[in-house]
């Protein structure tokens, strides 16, 4: 055959590259099992760590192969995976130098509210609302003018520079500033000492995601990518200017407390504790009483009540409770002004942990140039005064100024254990983000969870590569022991291939792997069908096995394109784990052409052009499918009511009983907690319902279902969701360790609830989604599935040149869509497994929509072959004709896939139950609508109102298809 010593050096050098690569993978786990094996003895494990592999060309040794190993994402390995959104909002103002322009703040104002359901960019909707502002109040304002951005941050801007240009200009710099953010967060994220992380970008936004295979504490990582490490240093007020406004508060929480959240019978004056007042604060409040006191200041009723003297004060908490006074927290009144800008923001150019003179632990510092002539002239200005020192709004110390310090050095003190300072310092050597972050979608994986995914999708991988096997075989002989040999050979390119991108393996990544085994398998399987077929019409093996894979080809390109297209969509819209997935299929589906078609060509004429034997059946399957024929589209219009029945039924309950949303699709934060005993998922909810209310005392939403077994739940609560905080994270965490103690054991501490592991119950993962988030999420999955469609439309538009074969596509993957949706609807209450509408379930849909344009195209390029063949026949003939010739490949493609799915779905573990149940429903249904709906319209629409009276595949008429 033509191109068979090419086919063959591809394959020889893709093999090595893939096998150099996974090497260090192989010979890492090697050494970790000997590790394993000699645990407890320190001298072995530093010897076998030691132990060097030569291979001749170059050498391994234990920490290269570390680093050079697959990765492995946080469902196969644990780990920490944060999205982190910049401060746009703080970005502006920097730009504007803390304008304060009426025009500009409601812009600002109007953004914050727009920009949470807008898939847009925050800088696009702020100068949407701008102009909007602008021309209602006709101000025409210009965006250089020195009150916006025509200022000494942005030099480039002049007098005459144009709306358009400046847009240009403060996207550029923003765009800068995000840059700027993400190499701080990469420096801070090596200090955390995180093994093979993974930090990017994401295209079009203000968002950085990090991935941190491997580490535990998420409390310590949430707050070492926060921080900004912007350290401000203002001025204070003290009790004697504070203390009437106090005065007056608590006599109107006496009147009003109901709307300044709290109840009329709370003591302001006794919750401040004034009689213990320290270290320059105006209040020293116990621990317990802090949210309280919180809710009060920041009340409206408390902003409307400030005399002037206070009107931009700022209300801090001290960093941590003082030793003298550990159940205390101090409040400081931190002296605002109009916009809020400190009098001194500079950065850090050093810091280093030093002690003071009673050998306490203090910060170190030397200030920038720019930093050090502010703390000049605000020491000088405030000798024998307090000035704060701060850090993301907390206040670290607030010491009274003995002199002016000229030379930009000073220190902070805060009660700081080692630990903490050395975090510090961290945050401050790796620099200063040029605007606050917050963490806007968190995951947490429990390493125990980890080990247990992997070993679940070890097991159902194993189960589904020895079903195919074995069937294969079975159905096909001995041409089935060389679609064998090609699908192993598959796998070895697909690990070696994400090994050498260094792209991260993930649970749905391994189940995009066995999706690619079946598609591997219908491969073969078309090429197969059509050799058998080639065989009973007479032709010799040698000849038959040509024509085969040449027919076939068609086939396979379409099919695999239409995938193909699917997995791109998927790619680009979806997030996370989705993402694994889409490019494990888009890389499985590359690599089936290449072996299934290619490399099992030249392998099986090698073997033929010998003058060797290869059968393409066995005794039992031999005649299967031969002469099935059914009159298909004489039973369409039956199709139709079942079809019509069932869609009824489905949208009835989707509009009625609605869904299940998943919490990245509404915000929230969904908990796995696994207990050492059974428990009642209705009676933990109910426990938890009393203790997670809002502020105006309303119960927010709490839902536990069993997750797995009866000694596991899965929490879900949109509680605080607005709050994005790390404090939030830790106040919802404590509330649920309060709610579940009864059902854990007796001796587990918070820190222990918060990290489970194999050993003791606990959360053993974790996820939150903010509201942002969420609507982007939602937007994205309606995008994909939209564009799904409309490129399936296009493609079997060009491919096919008739409408009608798009139209019964695009409304088969339209009955198909419904379906599933309409069983999610109905059974999620059900089910013992989780059946949320999210992210997974719409990967779910777009697969399915893959599959089922696959087997649709299957049928359609043999209704395209008979109409340039079978000029005399009906076109109803035409059409049974075709479906019926193609019935032992949608058979034997269907039979395997589902086999495989099923295994997937039993042995996958309890993350891809949902997933996996969607495929099984989808799978069946996607089978039947390519022969009832799909060929069933584009019939319909084809005859153009002709009646065909007799069905049959040996009828004729006068009537041909005008389709010529």
């Amino acid at each position: 055959m033509q191109g068979k010593g090419l086919i063959t050096i591809v394959a020889i050098v893709l093999g090595l590259i893939c096998l150099n690569e996974l090497l260090p993978t192989w010979y890492a786990s090697k050494i970790e099992s000997q590790i394993e094996a000699a645990k407890g003895n320190e001298k072995e494990i530093k010897r076998i760590k030691e132990d060097t592999l030569n291979l001749g060309y170059t050498k391994l040794y234990y920490s290269k192969a570390k680093d050079k190993e697959m990765k492995l994402g946080l469902d196969l390995k644990g780990g920490i995976n944060v999205l982190l959104e910049i401060n746009q909002r703080d970005l502006v103002n920097d730009l504007t130098n803390y304008s304060t322009n009426p025009v500009l703040i409601e812009a600002l104002n109007r953004t914050d509210e727009v920009q949470k359901n807008s898939t847009k960019s925050y800088i696009d909707n702020f100068f949407e609302q701008f102009d909007a502002i602008n021309k209602a109040k006709g101000t025409n304002l210009k965006l250089a003018d020195p009150e916006l951005f025509g200022n000494t941050n942005l030099t480039e801007i002049k007098y005459n520079t144009t709306d358009e240009q400046v847009k240009s200009i403060v996207k550029r710099r923003i765009d800068l500033s995000v840059g700027t953010a993400f190499e701080v967060i990469r420096t801070r994220i090596d200090k955390l000492g995180a093994i093979q992380p993974n930090v990017q970008r994401v295209p079009g936004t203000a968002r950085i995601s990090v991935e941190m295979p491997g580490m535990k504490d998420i409390d310590k990582v949430k707050k070492m990518l926060q921080t900004s490490a912007k350290l401000q240093f203002w001025e204070v007020q003290q009790i004697p200017e504070i203390a009437p406004y106090f005065q007056t508060l608590t006599t109107m929480v006496a009147a009003k407390g109901d709307s300044m959240g709290v109840a009329k019978n709370v003591n302001l004056m006794k919750l401040l504790q004034l009689e213990k007042l320290r270290s320059n604060g105006v209040a020293n409040v116990k621990l317990s009483d802090t949210a309280a006191v919180n809710k009060i200041l920041n009340s409206k009723v408390a902003q409307s009540l400030r005399p002037a003297n206070i009107k931009y004060t700022q209300f801090m908490w001290g960093y941590k409770p003082e030793a003298t006074s550990p159940d205390d927290l101090v409040l400081y009144a931190i002296r605002g002004n109009i916009n809020q800008k400190a009098p001194v923001d500079g950065a850090v150019e050093t810091a280093n942990i030093s002690y003071d003179e009673l050998g306490r632990v203090v910060v170190d510092m030397q200030m920038d140039s720019k930093g050090a002539k502010e703390w000049k002239t605000l020491t000088e200005k405030n000798v024998g005064k307090p000035v704060a020192v701060t850090l993301d709004n907390r206040v670290y110390t607030a010491p009274n100024v003995v002199n002016a310090i000229p030379n930009g050095r000073t220190q902070i003190s805060g009660n700081f254990s080692q630990e903490e300072a050395k975090e510090l310092v961290d945050v401050l050597g790796a620099g200063k983000l040029p605007a606050g972050a917050k963490v806007v979608q968190a995951t947490q994986v429990g390493p125990s969870l980890g080990q247990e995914s992997i070993n679940a999708g070890m097991i159902s991988f194993a189960i589904a590569f020895l079903i195919i096997i074995v069937y294969i075989i079975f159905y096909y002989g001995g041409a089935g022991v060389y679609a064998v040999i090609a699908m192993v050979i598959n796998l070895f390119y697909i690990f070696g291939i994400m090994d050498s991108g260094d792209f991260t393996l993930t649970l749905p990544g391994i189940a995009g792997i066995v999706l690619t085994m079946a598609m591997a398998v219908d491969t073969n399987v078309i090429i197969y069908e059509r050799t058998k077929e080639e065989l009973f019409a007479g032709k010799g093996i040698l000849e038959a096995y040509k024509d085969g894979f040449k027919h076939a080809l068609s086939a396979i390109i379409d099919g695999h394109s239409t995938t193909l297209l699917t997995a791109v969509v998927l790619f680009f819209f979806g997030t996370g784990p989705i993402k694994g997935f889409a490019l494990t299929l888009m890389i499985g589906i590359i690599m089936t052409l290449f072996t299934s078609v290619l490399l099992s060509r030249v392998m099986i004429f090698s073997r033929l052009n010998k003058g060797k034997h290869l059968s393409v059946w066995t005794p039992p399957t031999k005649n299967l499918f031969r002469n099935t024929w059914i009159d298909f589209i004489g039973k369409r219009k039956y199709a139709y009511i079942i079809s019509a029945v069932l869609t009824v039924i489905c949208l009835i309950s989707m509009f009625t009983q609605g869904f299940k949303y998943g919490i990245d699709f509404t915000g929230g934060r969904n908990y796995v907690v696994r207990f050492n005993k059974e428990v009642n998922a209705n009676d933990v909810e109910e426990k938890l319902v009393k203790l997670f209310k809002t502020e105006d005392g309303k119960n927010s939403s709490v839902e536990a279902k069993t997750f797995g077994n009866a000694k596991q739940l899965k929490i879900s609560t949109d509680y605080l969701i607005e709050d994005e905080s790390l404090k939030a994270d830790q106040t919802i965490e404590q509330k649920l360790y309060e709610g579940l103690k009864g059902d854990l054991p007796a001796n587990i501490t918070l820190a222990d609830f918060k990290s489970a592991d194999k050993d003791h119950a606990g959360i053993i993962s974790s996820e939150k989604v903010g509201p942002t988030v969420a609507d982007d999420i939602q937007t994205h999955g309606i995008l994909a599935v939209v564009a799904a469609l409309a490129g399936i439309f296009i493609y079997i538009l060009f491919r096919f040149r008739k409408w009608q074969f798009s139209l019964g596509a695009v409304a088969a993957l339209f009955h198909d869509a419904v379906i599933i949706l309409g069983t999610y609807s109905l059974l999620h209450k059900y089910m013992p497994f989780n059946m949320e509408i999210n992210q997974d379930f719409i990967a779910a849909i777009l697969t399915v929509l893959g599959y089922s344009i696959n087997d649709t195209v299957i049928i359609f390029d043999r209704i395209r072959e008979y109409l340039r063949e079978k000029k005399s026949l009906t076109l109803a003939g035409l059409f049974d004709d075709s479906i019926s010739s193609t019935l032992g490949r949608t058979f034997n493609t269907s039979f395997t896939t589902i086999l495989v799915i099923l295994a997937i779905f039993i042995f996958g573990g309890d993350n891809l139950r949902g997933f996996m149940f969607a495929m099984l429903i989808g799978i069946g249904f996607g089978t039947y609508s390519s022969i009832f709906i799909a060929s069933a319209i584009a019939y319909d629409f084809l005859r153009k109102g002709k009646e065909e009276e007799v069905h049959g595949k040996t009828t004729s008429n006068k009537e041909v298809l005008a389709s010529k």
